[in-house]
């Protein structure tokens, strides 16, 4: 059925009897209202027609469905936009999914190729039948945006595929392929994608004349475990739950919704179903990761940049300079990639330690089983070490990967300036040093450009891309296209110490130590902030990255931003003793032969020592502070920080900066990232709290002006500065 709308879908009738309705709304055929309700009226047609014996669900352009419209979200949280006549959301599992689909009285089979994710593998599981290409992608991912399945997945999948295989796949949301898909009887047969339509028309017509089970999956039994084990099952999967995801409502609905299903009948898991979907669909949680989602497919557009036109060149070899653990890690992340990458180092011990980490990196993919040997020998083939940079002549990037030390990073930009082609992007993976500072004795400013990866480099998602006032666009948009070829998220920001993570950041483990220093037990101080969804509290990541990192890291920001830093000797008294952190197994924590922290019994010794020297005292009403004091004492300054990244105009959008902290810091992606979950309290709350704070312990609390009218004129901290120009 044809029609004006944007999605839609198109039946055509074969001299088989076969209908064929195909799903178009691209770019992933989303299920959209028009979409449903065009495939609901096709079906129906269908339905009526005497030469119409079976039915084939189909998408266009190789891709069968990426699951119901995101856009269409905020219409169902507020309930508003649906037309009267047409059934709302929280029916089309029950009227439309199960009693027009599943219920039809001629039999329906899926052909999925590309993908069938969320309402899309729902509406496959509701056909009769399911054919599929080897490598299409099968899953049920809306747990990442905080609901449930909401059209029959939580009662048709455990049904197809088992009650522990479906848990597993809706609470990690793991997509499957499809040979896997089949080994597991959530698709009935594999076909070629050539020869996939054939086959479900073939196999529609054979269920047709009852030479293959008609089957309904709302009603199989035979997949199911036993009750006794299922609830044993379900106890398993709430306890795994609540150690991973202990802030989160939505994992344990999920698992409520399919226990009621498996202990009281499928009717009644799908009313059960309905009711949890559309009480998640409004939660914060819900909200939060949707912003999460959108805000992740923003990153790349940025005015001025990627709005000219220009097209990536193509980028045929790679360079880095340095094999420590960033750069092999980049190394990896590039020939994962299938770039060919020649790794430079200052002599051959050096050289041969850097490709083993490459090699180890990738035999850790073999080991899990996500490599095979084949692939290991063949990616690792297209790494080269040298000694020298005679074999850069024909590279068309370079990343220099080597120790924070301005004089070096500046000379080994000069050297690559002789010896690499013109046109050859040079990027450094600094982490806090400012790249007019490293790029002021070249000729080539327009080429610089900043790269910085964060550790482990192949494995961590964000790309940070650095431009100054002298990038030149055309290599800002060829970065942009490697980052997301090697898989990476990247944002585009400003030249400043730290960037945006890093500046962001730095007053985290500050605040920390402050409140140690006045009192606060700083294990409690981590407790609460790992509590608050932190993958660690700010004492346990410095003992991560390391004493010696963090105090170098910490001196460029004391040296930039005096005014607003927090100066310490703990961390240099605790060095003084050869306490440098995990690597040393002493550090805040100590660590035994399995890296496992414990509390550093000496450590409070260490503190009063840095309070004597200091000349602070403890501060009574800090000993008692609650864990909501402890979160915000420790997250207001970053937010504080990041307004300033705003006001500067380093980054294009608060979004951008959201994305930076879930994927640079981990903050917690179900709280929508920094400023979004600083707008959910309010600008005047935190600028209240700032301004408090800094009468009664300094400058580090002292709010930024940004912050401050924010909080005058009681906008959020999210929306557009207006008055910032951008410095990307």
């Amino acid at each position: 059925m044809g029609s004006n709308a944007k999605g839609r879908t198109e039946m055509e009738v074969g001299d088989d009897g076969v209908a064929i309705i195909t799903i178009i709304n691209p770019p992933v055929n989303a299920l959209s209202f028009d979409v449903l309700f065009s495939l609901r009226d096709s079906y129906e047609q269908a339905l009526k027609r005497d030469d119409v014996k079976a039915i084939v669900v189909a998408g266009a352009k190789g891709k069968f469905s990426g699951g119901f419209d995101i856009t269409a979200f905020g219409v169902l949280q507020e309930g508003k936009g649906r037309p009267r006549d047409q059934p709302s959301v929280s029916n089309i599992s029950i009227e439309v999914i199960t009693e027009i689909f599943e219920g039809a009285r001629k039999p329906a089979v899926a052909a999925i190729h590309g993908l069938a994710l969320g309402g899309g593998l729902e509406v496959a599981m509701a056909c009769h039948a399911r054919i599929s290409t080897p490598t299409a992608q099968l899953g049920l991912p809306e747990l990442q945006l905080g609901i449930i399945p909401g059209f029959g997945g939580t009662q048709r999948l455990p049904r197809l595929v088992s009650l522990s295989k479906a848990l597993e796949m809706m609470l990690t949301s793991r997509l499957i392929k499809g040979q896997e898909a089949h080994s597991l009887g959530l698709v009935d047969d594999i076909a070629p994608p050539e020869e996939l339509i054939m086959t479900a028309r073939k196999w529609a017509l054979e269920i047709l004349e009852q030479r293959r089970p008609w089957v309904h999956s709302l009603h199989r039994t035979d997949k199911l475990e036993p009750l006794a084990e299922a609830k044993e099952i379900f106890e398993t999967a709430r306890v795994r739950a609540r150690k991973q995801s202990p802030n989160l409502k939505h994992p344990f609905a999920c698992i409520d919704v399919i226990e009621t299903g498996v202990v009281s009948g499928p009717r009644a898991g799908l009313r059960k179903e309905v009711e949890e979907f559309q009480g998640l669909l409004h939660t914060d949680t819900c909200k939060s990761l949707i912003h999460i989602f959108f805000a992740q497919r923003s990153t790349t557009k940025v005015p001025g940049v990627t709005d000219l036109g220009l097209a990536p060149r193509r980028i045929t070899k790679v360079a880095i300079v340095g094999g420590g653990l960033m750069g092999s890690g980049i190394a990896t992340a590039l020939i994962l990639s299938n770039y060919p990458v020649i790794l430079n180092e200052v002599n051959d011990e050096f050289l041969q330690a850097g490709i083993d980490r490459v090699r180890a990196n990738l035999q850790s993919r073999v080991e899990k089983g996500n490599m095979t040997r084949e692939n290991f020998e063949t990616t690792i083939s297209l790494l080269k070490g040298v000694l020298d940079y005679e074999s850069f002549k024909d590279v068309d990037m370079v990343i220099e990967a080597v120790t924070e030390n301005v004089s070096l990073k500046q000379q080994i930009f000069v050297d690559l300036e002789k010896y690499c082609p013109p046109h050859c992007m040079l990027a450094t993976n600094t982490s806090t040093i400012d790249l007019e500072l490293i790029g002021e004795r070249t000729k080539s400013r327009d080429r610089i450009i900043g790269a910085h990866f964060f550790s482990p480099a192949h494995v961590m998602p964000l790309l940070e891309i650095v431009r100054t006032k002298h990038t030149d666009e055309q290599v800002i948009v060829d970065l942009l296209d490697v980052g997301k070829t090697i898989k990476k998220t990247p944002i585009i920001i400003g030249n400043c110490t730290g960037f945006a993570v890093n500046r962001m950041f730095f007053p985290y483990s500050q605040a920390a130590i402050l409140l140690a220093e006045r009192g606060v037990d700083p294990y409690r101080i981590d407790r609460a902030i790992s509590k608050f969804g932190m993958p660690m509290g700010p004492f346990r990541l410095c003992d991560l990255v390391g004493f010696g990192v963090a105090e170098a890291t910490a001196s460029q920001f004391v040296q930039v931003f005096p005014e607003r830093t927090y100066k310490s000797v703990l961390i240099p008294l605790m060095q003084e003793d050869k306490n440098a952190g995990e690597s040393t197994g002493k550090g805040f924590y100590v660590y035994d032969q399995n890296r496992k922290a414990g509390p550093n019994p000496e450590l409070k010794s260490y503190i009063e020592k840095a309070r004597s020297t200091s000349g602070i005292s403890v501060d009574p009403k800090l000993i008692k502070l609650s864990k909501k004091d402890i979160v915000e004492m420790i997250l207001f300054p970053v937010v504080n920080e990041a307004c300033r990244v705003l006001a500067e105009g380093i980054a294009v959008k608060a979004a951008d900066l959201d994305i930076a902290g879930v994927m640079g810091m981990g903050f917690p992606s179900y709280r929508g990232g920094l400023l979004f979950w600083a707008d959910s309290l309010g600008s005047n709350y935190i600028y209240s709290r700032l301004e408090a704070w800094s009468k009664q312990y300094g400058g580090f609390f002292k709010s930024c002006g940004y912050l401050a009218e924010r909080a005058t004129q009681g906008a959020t901290l999210s929306a557009p500065a207006g008055h910032s120009k951008p410095r990307i």
